[in-house]
């Protein structure tokens, strides 16, 4: 929950939102933890109040080692959002779209909030963790957790470099924060997650040209092969994104998992992005295919076991809600239908251009 060091945009009411730590470096520990929040008015009481407390707990453990770069982005789910907030509500936000195709699911599961943590150790995202976790006590109960780590020279475990295409500095920024398009909640972004585990024994039994040709890159130099041989299912062609001639980026920073000893191998995919249309976009161009039937190969040794949508508030949102009144009549049940948006299958996000729209 440190600010970004690039400004956030500015909100409706021109005062300066100070943004998570969504576009932050990477690092070689995470841990990923969705959770949801257990009904009664007194657990939505608590979850409330920890918001305003998450930045101190943060502050607490970083200082035990500041040069390890610990951080935690916290987002919020749809329905979540409605048993603690209210309306209004980002404009974007709305439960995981499920996607089938075939044998292939993008499957939605529980979750109401997540904490991303980061660190170059992971003893220290293993204490903010558990501080953060003492801190709800019995108004959250765990949904999913994972521990991630860097894999080599930033490679998943099957054997190839992972987010090579990440925006930076200013452009990153550019990709994961709303601005005014959705003024309110300016300095925010929307982060999806899937756990994915791997058939990592049916996937070494091929050859690597024919791996190569599932990711659309060079195993061992992670150059982008040229398209006059990259196949059109190529995992990289299916994931990008362009929009009125310019590609949409996102940011990600995915990491390996597993348990050898029980044949676990997986990769925890997390994307932000300031519109959840383009990780959508992604998703149903890679489970349904781009055109149809056309769909990501990666995908016949992957396996999606779990999916979220979260919305993340800026860390000036968190801090000011703790001290706010609670909005009164709200219940365990969502306070307006959740939105269903339609599958897209002509590849149009309908978002125009989003280049230029944060404020300096």
């Amino acid at each position: 929950m440190k600010p970004d060091p690039i400004s956030a945009p500015a909100t409706s009411g021109n005062v300066r939102a100070v943004a998570q730590l969504v576009a932050a470096p990477l690092t070689r520990a995470a841990i990923f933890l969705v959770a949801t929040i257990n009904p009664g008015p007194e657990h939505r009481a608590t979850v409330r109040s920890f918001f305003g407390d998450l930045a101190a707990l943060l502050r607490a453990v970083d200082f035990r080692d500041l040069e390890a770069g610990l951080s935690c982005v916290m987002g919020i789910g749809s329905d979540a959002w409605d048993r603690l907030f209210g309306l209004p509500r980002p404009r974007e936000l709305h439960p995981f779209r499920e996607i089938r195709a075939g044998a292939r699911q993008a499957v939605s599961t529980s979750g109401d909030l997540l904490f991303h943590i980061r660190a170059k150790r992971m003893d220290l995202c293993f204490e903010l963790e558990a501080q953060i976790m003492a801190r709800l006590g019995d108004a959250v109960s765990p949904a999913d957790e994972v521990q991630g780590f860097r894999y080599f020279d930033d490679r998943d475990l099957l054997g190839f470099v992972d987010g090579t295409e990440n925006p930076r500095g200013e452009a990153a920024v550019d990709a994961v924060l709303i601005g005014q398009e959705d003024p309110e909640f300016a300095g925010g972004s929307y982060v999806i997650v899937q756990k994915y585990l791997h058939d990592l024994a049916g996937w070494n039994a091929m050859s690597t040209e024919t791996q190569e040709r599932i990711i659309g890159r060079s195993k061992l130099s992670d150059i982008e092969l040229d398209d006059a041989v990259k196949p059109s299912y190529a995992h990289n062609a299916l994931t990008t994104i362009v929009v009125d001639g310019r590609e949409v980026k996102i940011v990600r920073d995915n990491m390996p998992f597993g348990r050898a000893s029980g044949k676990e191998f997986g990769t925890y995919f997390i994307g932000y992005a300031r519109s959840p249309r383009t990780i959508e976009q992604m998703l149903e161009n890679m489970f349904v295919g781009q055109p149809p039937r056309n769909y990501d190969r990666l995908l016949d040794f992957s396996v999606a076991t779990t999916g979220n949508l979260f919305f993340v508030p800026s860390a000036t949102f968190l801090e000011n809600i703790a001290d706010a009144d609670p909005v009164p009549g709200l219940s365990d049940e969502p306070a307006v239908p959740a939105p269903k948006p339609a599958l897209r299958r002509e590849g149009s996000l309908d978002i125009g251009s989003l280049k230029g729209d944060l404020a300096s």
